[in-house]
């Protein structure tokens, strides 16, 4: 026989019986002093270890050494595309690490970039659709390269374009997104009463991401390392918003948490699209132009993969030739 609950104990308690002082008063003041100590210790120890409210977290945690300065992570539907396409895209992603496969001044291949990939179906998403690995896999890399300094998510309907361009400085470098992020911005166009800080500045910035006509993008945002961006990832990949049923998923979760959590907000950039993310025509956004880092085929996922894979033969062919004459 189950029980949902414990059975009661024996209904029969013990007779009251009025408390009496066993302890001469001088021992209980001895006693009061102990008890104030170990207190005074306990805030001590919490005081030496918690969160110091930093960047990178806990008091004395050395922070990431930038070794790689960026990974950039994409997330592979090997049962969506042909193994062609998907070839094209990873010697895209691993040729454009190792053309910034050293730090100024370093020797050796010290501070390469990587390419990270992952595929749809190597994680469990708890019943999610297949678009919420990519959070999943960010959070993979920041494991598998914790000092990294930038992890930077590219959907696999896009081709950097631009080798030269390094994300550090490009992106992140905090005089160049004092000029780049749009302050006093509605976070979801076009009239979200909520709005990016106007007192931001480029050095606190964490996530870097952009919009199109639809609202935030997720196809190309750049993350910088630290316990932030681990809080971020695990907020965003709550089981709450994987559950809610949103109609497209982690971009609309997303849109949620950055209306709802100033937290986030306060860490978040909103910058151009041609900055990371240009689009291969213009119907839905900023549409790409020759200088600019990366290109997404942004609308053709929503009519087949042979069509994406159709539209990006001749961006294949740009890039290729670009990265030989860089």
């Amino acid at each position: 026989m189950h029980f949902a609950y414990p059975p009661r104990k024996a209904s029969n308690p013990r007779p009251y019986l009025p408390r009496t002082s066993r302890l001469p008063g001088l021992r209980r003041s001895r006693l009061k002093v102990i008890a104030l100590a170990g207190l005074a210790f306990l805030a001590l120890v919490y005081l030496v270890a918690r969160p110091s409210g930093g960047r990178h977290g806990a008091a004395g945690r050395r922070p990431p050494s930038g070794s790689p300065p960026a990974v950039v992570v994409t997330v592979l539907d090997e049962k969506l595309y042909s193994t062609g396409y998907l070839d094209a895209v990873r010697e895209n992603r691993v040729q454009y690490a190792e053309k910034h496969g050293m730090l100024p001044g370093c020797a050796g291949a010290v501070g390469g970039y990587k390419a990270f990939f992952a595929n749809v179906g190597d994680y469990d998403l708890d019943g999610a659709p297949g678009s919420w690995t990519s959070v999943v896999a960010m959070r993979h890399a920041l494991t598998t390269f914790p000092d990294c300094r930038y992890v930077w998510f590219l959907d696999q309907n896009a081709f950097i374009m631009n080798p030269k361009l390094k994300i550090e400085d490009h992106v992140m470098k905090a005089s160049k997104l004092d000029g780049l992020m749009k302050k006093e911005f509605p976070v979801v166009p076009p009239d979200s009463i909520i709005k990016t800080f106007s007192h931001l500045k480029g050095k606190d910035v964490d996530v870097v991401f952009t919009q199109d006509k639809d609202g935030l993008s997720t196809g190309s945002f750049v993350l910088r390392n630290g316990e932030w961006a681990k809080f971020f990832l695990e907020t965003w990949f709550g089981p709450i918003y994987r559950a809610y049923n949103f109609q497209k998923a982690e971009t609309h979760a997303l849109e949620h948490i950055v209306q709802w959590h100033p937290t986030v907000l306060a860490k978040l950039a909103i910058v151009d699209q041609d900055v990371i993310n240009a689009y291969s025509k213009k119907t839905n956004g900023v549409e790409y132009k020759d200088g600019d880092i990366a290109v997404r085929l942004a609308e053709c996922a929503a009519v087949g993969p042979e069509a994406c894979e159709a539209e990006a033969q001749s961006f294949v062919q740009q890039w290729r030739k670009a990265f030989r004459n860089s």
